[in-house]
């Protein structure tokens, strides 16, 4: 038995730490498209194509059943917290920095643990409380540009600030999907989270997609949407199920530390600057605080 949790354990870390990689190229590609197009058009839009390419696989593989789309209104709910979350991103890019907005994003560890205990009841250990706030200082290290009269007068940028919010929904994703998921597959319940936000988006924004020119885009939105359509939105969504269902919800949004990191490589990679050398020490911080969290993973299965 200890040895089957042991393998459900990993295979979840590794779901993770591929969804740290991807989501990083979303952060770099979207601040380039961010003031080209509505962020509620550009979601919408995503979310349509990541639902279309879910519905083909799970059909080609036969994963879903009709009990699968009992009880709509749980997707509902899943699909608002992602619409939320997608749209502020976006949102938030317009003006925020891609480092400095993945900063904001590694704070949703520490909101998904405190989420997570009040909907879950699941425990933060002191080891993870001290990873956690290893990951915190170090988010508010770069999000403050190592600017300690910054901290405290607590001046962050507009786009920083709004994508913060966005990530409060992200982080109570997770637990909320513990709560709603009947043991439905993977393919099944995220297709129907996304056809549900597709709805939602669809009605609250119909105004900004049919205002955007779809046929004259500069064709970095194309890029861009191509990216988090497959990439950022499809995959990253089963994996973020698949480890979900395997590790408490802290843990889940542990790998979130390491897409800082990600998305310096990303800007080196499209030619931009990086952030100074001290600010990049926030950095260096949250990759402690990933590792905190997973030597505790590791002396849980050896005790």
């Amino acid at each position: 038995m200890a040895n089957v949790k042991h393998g459900t354990n990993l295979r979840g870390h590794a779901a993770m730490l591929c969804f740290s990689a991807l989501v990083a190229g979303s952060f770099s590609l979207g601040s380039l498209a961010a003031n080209e197009i509505a962020p509620i058009a550009i979601t919408t839009a995503r979310f349509l194509i990541s639902a279309i390419i879910l519905g083909i696989a799970m059909v080609a593989l036969r994963r879903f059943s009709r009990t699968d789309f009992f009880a709509p209104w749980r997707y509902l709910i899943l699909g608002c917290l992602l619409a939320i979350y997608f749209v502020l991103m976006f949102e938030g890019l317009k003006t925020a920095p891609p480092v400095s907005a993945a900063a904001v994003f590694t704070l949703t560890p520490i909101m998904a643990a405190i989420i997570g205990y009040l909907l879950l009841r699941q425990i933060t250990t002191v080891r993870m409380a001290v990873a956690l706030t290893f990951g915190a200082t170090g988010a508010l290290w770069v999000i403050f540009r190592a600017d300690i009269t910054a901290l405290l007068q607590l001046r962050i940028g507009r786009g920083e600030l709004i994508y913060f919010w966005g990530c409060v929904a992200h982080a109570t994703y997770p637990p909320v999907l513990v709560l709603l998921n009947r043991g439905e597959s993977a393919l099944a319940f995220t297709f129907a989270t996304l056809i549900a936000g597709s709805l939602l988006l669809t009605a609250l924004g119909w105004q900004d997609i049919l205002a955007t020119d779809w046929l004259n885009l500069p064709m970095v939105v194309w890029i861009t949407l191509g990216y988090i359509s497959v990439f950022a939105s499809a995959l990253t969504f089963l994996l973020m199920q698949y480890a979900s269902l395997r590790l408490p919800a802290a843990k889940v949004l542990a790998y979130t530390y390491l897409v800082p990191s990600w998305v310096i490589l990303w800007e080196l990679v499209l030619g931009k600057e990086v952030p100074q050398t001290i600010v990049l020490g926030g950095v260096v911080i949250t990759l402690i605080a990933l590792f905190l969290l997973i030597k505790n993973e590791q002396a849980n299965r050896e005790t």
